[in-house]
């Protein structure tokens, strides 16, 4: 049975990438302050460790753990994140630092550590955002950071394919979670321009997940897979 390490999975699209692989995988997850009681009271099987994805010494030891745990690492899925907003007339230095840290250093450093211990096979799958093209005037330094994520997948996936690694991303746009908190006319606008008339859901999202980090995906890597129910095509 392979083994999945999900980073930022208490809640949101982390959780619901997580149960979905524990149906046929071991999964390990991180969280950092918010507990994943109901994952693990669904899913008593899964590993969870508190971890501060933006200490790099921190990142560095995660693959080890996970070794330590289950004995091996099949596929990593960077789904943790942070989304600090911010504009381009207002200068924030720390939401930039904190956004970039977590979005995109966290990611880089997880996988570089990892590689002594991902055979042939394995599957690296990182969660971007639409705002990567589609950049939110709110959001410029968590939309920029997105856009890094975008490139890194390809340049990981250029590296990393000669050892039998694939990397691919996918790229959420509004996604209905519990967790979401947005005006009915903002829910609205989004639906109406979308071409399947409807949001994505963590389910949307798990499932692509899933495929990308299978088999069935063996001959796809550097690919950014756009989760959105056609936003503005």
């Amino acid at each position: 049975m392979k083994t999945a390490l999900v980073t930022g999975a208490a809640r949101g699209l982390g959780r619901a990438i997580a149960a979905d692989l524990a149906r046929d995988h071991r999964v390990v997850i991180t969280w950092r302050s918010t507990e994943p009681t109901e994952l693990l009271k669904d899913h008593p099987d899964i590993a969870a460790f508190q971890v501060d994805l933006a200490d790099p010494g921190a990142t560095a030891a995660l693959p080890q753990q996970v070794i330590d745990h289950f004995g091996r690492l099949d596929i990593i899925v960077n789904n943790a994140g942070s989304l600090l907003t911010d504009d381009a007339e207002n200068y924030d230095a720390d939401a930039i630092a904190t956004n970039f840290n977590v979005n995109v250093n966290a990611p880089m450093g997880l996988v570089a550590a990892a590689l002594e211990h991902l055979q042939p096979g394995a599957a690296i799958v990182n969660i971007s955002s639409q705002n990567a093209r589609l950049p939110a005037m709110v959001a410029h330094s968590y939309s920029a950071s997105k856009a890094a994520v975008d490139t890194w997948t390809k340049i990981a996936a250029k590296t990393l394919g000669p050892k039998g690694i694939r990397v691919n991303a996918v790229a959420p746009g509004a996604v209905n979670t519990p967790e979401a908190t947005r005006p009915d006319d903002i829910t609205d606008m989004i639906i109406n321009d979308s071409a399947l008339r409807r949001m994505a859901t963590p389910d949307d999202i798990a499932a692509a997940v899933r495929f990308l980090a299978s088999d069935a995906a063996a001959a796809i890597t550097g690919t950014i897979l756009d989760v959105n129910a056609g936003y503005r095509l």
